[in-house]
């Protein structure tokens, strides 16, 4: 590998580009490495573009595009065989880049990402619901990957025909599907793990990125000319657990209590079964009782977003990477 391009997409992220662009390059020393940085701005507002050349970035700009095409954009300017992709708000560790570049010259991964936590002042939410996504096992293998951190080889990058730029967000589970269809072999490492600086803050932003994430299911379904029913899985979930909710505030609006009660538990029961899958993992039941409360929230929050999304509407947000 003659060296590593690293594509960061940004929108507004003066506040963590500099963190982000500095554990790179360390990574990139640490690793023996070349490495370039290319920063791809989607129109910010903030001093971000200018602090990101200061730290030595090769800055692109090319406002109003999708996340996948601003990625596909870094990825067409960058000048070496090995690409990874980066959020505008990760911290990695050290050794995030020799990490790839062993598995990878040993031939044990195709693609590789480390997982993702929250540092330590993140609010309680925020924590849970990154931890949700946290393997149970030191390396997994699943058949895709996020795109907060993916390391992989341009030859297998252009081998997909890169991200789908008509997808407003799972473009990343897009990619990672077509990369298993042709082989590749995709890895997860629990340990050591990337920092997720862009954490929700509030309430207020937590709902408004789920609504957001969630509003990409039909179109990711019918994406590559052919359905993929098993991606409906989830959002009918969602529609259903609708049922039992109306069905309580109706009983409750009517005077009828034992049924609002009822139906209430019933509305409960999907988010508890999610949370418990989820949290088996890491032996915690005060994850269990947290995830069991967002997941109640993100399951109606996601029939809502699917209902949008069949009639062209979804939350709209600048692809910020």
């Amino acid at each position: 590998m003659n060296g590593v391009s690293v594509v960061i997409p940004m929108f507004d992220e003066a506040r963590h580009i500099i963190r982000t662009l500095q554990a790179a390059r360390a990574a990139a020393d640490a690793a023996g490495v070349a490495c370039e940085l290319i920063v791809v701005d989607n129109g910010s507002h903030d001093g971000g573009p200018a602090l990101a050349e200061a730290a030595g970035a090769r800055v692109l700009h090319h406002p109003g595009l999708h996340i996948g095409a601003l990625r596909n954009r870094g990825a067409a300017a960058a000048r070496y065989e090995g690409l990874a992709f980066l959020d505008a708000d990760i911290e990695v560790p050290l050794d995030w880049l020799k990490q790839w570049i062993s598995r990878n010259e040993r031939g044990d991964a195709d693609v590789l990402a480390l997982a993702c936590d929250t540092p330590a002042q993140a609010p309680w939410y925020a924590c849970a619901w990154q931890r949700r996504s946290l393997p149970a096992t030191a390396e997994l293998r699943p058949n895709w990957l996020p795109s907060a951190n993916l390391c992989l080889t341009r030859e297998a990058f252009e081998a997909t025909g890169g991200f789908d730029e008509q997808l407003r967000t799972g473009e990343d589970k897009d990619l990672g599907l077509r990369l298993h269809h042709l082989g590749a072999r995709q890895l997860m490492l629990k340990s050591p793990t990337v920092l997720h600086w862009g954490y929700e803050g509030s309430w207020h932003e937590w709902f408004g990125k789920e609504l957001w994430r969630q509003g990409s299911h039909w179109q990711l379904m019918n994406n590559q000319g052919h359905p993929r029913w098993r991606l409906l899985r989830f959002p009918l979930l969602a529609l259903s657990n609708w049922l039992p909710t109306l069905l309580a505030l109706s009983a409750a609006l009517g005077g009828l209590l034992p049924l609002a009660l009822i139906s209430g538990s019933l509305s409960t029961v999907p988010a508890l079964l999610l949370s418990l899958r989820q949290s088996a993992r890491q032996r915690d039941l005060s994850l269990t009782l947290q995830l069991w409360i967002l997941h109640w929230l993100r399951l109606h929050l996601a029939g809502g977003a699917f209902l949008l999304s069949l009639f062209n509407w979804t939350a709209r947000r600048p692809a910020r990477g």
